[in-house]
C-alpha cells in the first residue's frame, strides 16, 4: 500500500504536501517523494525513509510552485530498498509527466513487452507504477492533437489506460503546463478522495488516498473519486471529470477497513471508526453464540487498529475495557528478521504489558487480523508471562488465506497460519485457550451498516475471489515465487545519504 496527494493551491504549496504526507505516513514508511512545478520545470526530491527523514529545509526551499504532488511508499512491487523506485516517477515525453502511484498492476508484465515491442518505450525499474506512467505517456500521445493538449485529449488517454492496465491503481499525475490529473481503477480498490478550499486567492483543490490529509490541511471534503473516474485540474484551479471507464464496478478493499486506514478517516462514504465498531459488535454476538460458556474478565486490545472493536466488544458483553499493552512508537525498524528468534524478540521491543492488567485475569484479547500467526502466539505468550490465568484471542477480520495482488503486502501463501489450517489448528498454533474469527459476511455487514449503497468488496485474501477476474493460477505462482525469495538487506545496497536520497531538478519545457 502506498499514500498519494495532489494539491493545486493559489500559494506556495511545498509546506502543505509535506504535512499531507505526514498524516499519511500509515500508509507506507519505506520512501517518500515530492513534486512540485514552477515556470515550467519539475523540482522533485524523494528518498529512502520517513518523510521527517527525507526532506530537509534546504530540500523545502527547492520545492517551489503552487502545484504538486506527494507519495509515501510501501512497496508490493520493486525493491524495498531501491532508492530510484521511490516515487513520484518522471518520463520526458510528450509534455513532460510526474506520477505517484498507490496499487499493484496484475499485468505489468505483459505491459512491458508491449511498450518495448510497440509503444518504443523503455522501462528502467521493477516498479509497475513506472509501467503506469508510461502507458499512460504512450496514451496522451496517441490522444493529443500534435503538440496541443485539451482535456478531451486526457480523458481520452484514461479511457484507454483503463482497457490496457489491469489490478488495482489510484494515481495522481502532474501534465507539464497544464495541471493535475487524478484517476481510480474501475473498480475503486484503492481509495482516493476530492478536498475544496475557497482561498483568498481563488479555489484551491486537494487529491488523497484518505479524507485525514483533507481534514489537517484546512479543506473541506467534497466526496470520492469514483470507480473509473478521471479528474483535471488545471493550474487556475479550473476543476473537471468524467467517468472514462467503459464498465465499473464499485468494490472497495476491505482490508482499508479492517487495518490499512486511518480510524479517522472518510473512505467511499464510511467512517472507518465506526466500521470498526461495527466489526466489535458482530465479534461480541458471535462471541456470546458460539463460546456461551466462556466467561472473561477482561477485553484487552493489540495497538493500535483494533482498539474500536475491542471497546464495542467490551461495551456489548458488558466486561470492562483495558489497556493491557504498551506500543514502543521510537524503535528503529528492524530490517532482518532471519528466524522466529528475532522475529518474537521484536515484538517485545514494540510491545510491552500493564502487567495488573493480565495478572490473575481470565483474557479476551482483539487484534485486527491474524496474518502469519508468529505475532500473534508471542503476545499470548505475553499475557500469559504477565499472569492471565486464560487467554483467549479474537480477530475482527476472518482467517487470512490468500495471497493479495491489488497492493497490499501479504506474506507468501505457505506463510500465511490460515493457508492450511483450520480454527481450532490455527488456536493451538497461537497457544490460545479459545480463537473467535469474524465471519466473511458480518465483516461486510459491518461496513455496508455505514454505507449500505456498498454492494461489493475486494476480499481476495479471505475467500480467495479477485474480483478483476483476470488473476490466474499461473499469475499467483508468479507472485509466491517472487515474494518467497530472500529479501535485499540494508547491507547489500550502498549506503549514505547520497546512496538512500535522489534530489533531482527535472526540465520541462513546455512551450509550442
Amino acid at each position: 500500500m502506498c499514500g498519494i496527494l495532489g494539491i493545486v493551491a493559489t500559494t506556495a504549496v511545498n509546506q502543505l504536501l509535506y504535512d499531507g504526507l505526514q498524516v499519511l505516513q500509515h500508509r507506507g514508511q519505506d520512501a517518500a517523494g515530492i513534486a512540485t512545478a514552477e515556470g515550467g520545470r519539475f523540482l522533485m526530491h524523494k528518498g529512502s525513509g520517513l518523510v521527517r527523514d527525507v526532506f530537509r529545509t534546504r530540500n523545502m526551499r527547492n520545492l517551489q510552485g503552487n502545484w504538486g504532488i506527494g507519495h509515501v511508499r510501501y512497496p508490493t512491487a520493486g525493491s524495498a530498498y531501491n532508492p530510484a523506485e521511490a516515487q513520484p516517477f518522471y518520463v520526458n515525453s510528450p509534455f513532460g509527466l510526474m506520477l505517484a502511484h498507490n496499487g499493484n498492476l496484475t499485468n505489468s508484465e505483459e505491459l512491458k513487452r508491449e511498450m518495448f515491442l510497440a509503444d518504443l518505450r523503455h522501462i528502467n525499474t521493477n516498479s509497475d507504477s513506472e509501467v503506469l506512467l508510461n502507458v499512460l505517456a504512450h496514451e496522451l500521445q496517441a490522444a493529443a492533437n500534435g503538440c496541443k493538449l485539451d482535456e478531451n485529449a486526457i480523458f481520452k488517454a484514461v479511457t484507454a489506460v483503463h482497457r490496457r492496465c489491469r489490478g488495482a491503481y489510484a494515481a495522481v499525475v502532474m501534465i507539464a503546463g497544464y495541471g493535475l490529473l487524478a484517476f481510480r481503477d474501475p473498480y475503486g480498490i484503492r481509495p482516493m478522495v476530492i478536498g475544496r478550499n475557497d482561498a483568498p486567492g481563488g479555489t484551491e483543490w486537494i487529491v488523497s488516498s484518505e479524507s485525514v490529509a483533507v481534514d489537517a490541511l484546512g479543506f473541506k471534503l467534497l466526496r470520492d473519486v469514483e470507480p473509473g473516474e478521471a479528474v483535471v485540474i488545471d493550474m487556475e484551479g479550473n476543476f473537471r471529470s468524467r467517468a472514462c471507464a467503459e464498465q465499473t464496478l464499485h468494490a472497495p478493499c476491505m482490508f482499508e477497513y479492517v487495518y490499512l486506514a486511518r480510524p479517522d478517516s472518510l473512505i467511499d462514504g464510511v467512517s472507518v471508526y465506526e466500521a470498526r465498531l461495527k466489526m466489535g459488535e458482530y465479534l461480541a454476538n458471535k462471541f456470546r453464540r458460539t463460546m456461551p460458556h466462556v466467561e472473561v474478565d477482561v477485553v484487552i486490545p493489540i495497538p493500535d487498529s483494533s482498539r474500536p472493536a475491542a471497546l464495542e466488544m467490551a461495551n456489548q458483553l458488558g466486561v470492562p475495557y483495558r489497556e493491557g499493552f504498551v506500543k514502543n512508537r521510537y524503535i528503529g525498524r528492524t530490517f532482518i528478521m532471519p528466524g522466529q528468534a528475532v522475529r518474537r524478540k521484536s515484538v517485545r521491543q514494540k510491545l510491552n504489558t500493564i502487567h495488573q492488567e493480565f495478572k490473575g485475569k481470565r483474557v479476551l484479547l482483539v487484534d485486527d487480523s491474524i496474518v502469519r500467526g508468529t505475532t500473534s502466539q508471542e503476545i499470548v505468550n505475553m499475557a500469559r508471562d504477565a499472569g492471565a490465568t486464560k487467554v483467549y484471542f479474537a480477530s475482527a477480520a476472518p482467517p487470512v488465506r490468500y495471497a493479495n495482488v491489488y497492493g497490499i503486502d501479504m506474506p507468501t501463501r505457505s506463510e500465511l497460519i490460515g493457508s492450511d489450517r483450520d480454527e481450532a489448528e490455527i488456536c493451538a498454533a497461537i497457544g490460545a485457550d479459545g480463537l473467535l474469527y469474524q465471519d466473511l459476511d458480518d465483516l461486510r455487514a459491518s461496513v455496508r451498516a455505514i454505507n449500505p449503497s456498498i454492494q461489493y468488496f475486494e476480499t481476495s485474501c479471505f475467500d480467495g475471489k479477485y474480483v478483476t477476474g483476470d488473476v490466474t493460477a499461473d499469475y499467483l505462482f508468479g507472485i509466491e515465487n517472487r515474494r518467497g525469495t530472500s529479501p535485499v538487506t540494508v547491507e547489500d545496497t550502498d549506503s549514505g545519504p547520497a546512496a538512500n536520497q535522489l534530489d533531482l531538478n527535472l526540465a520541462s519545457d513546455n512551450s509550442d
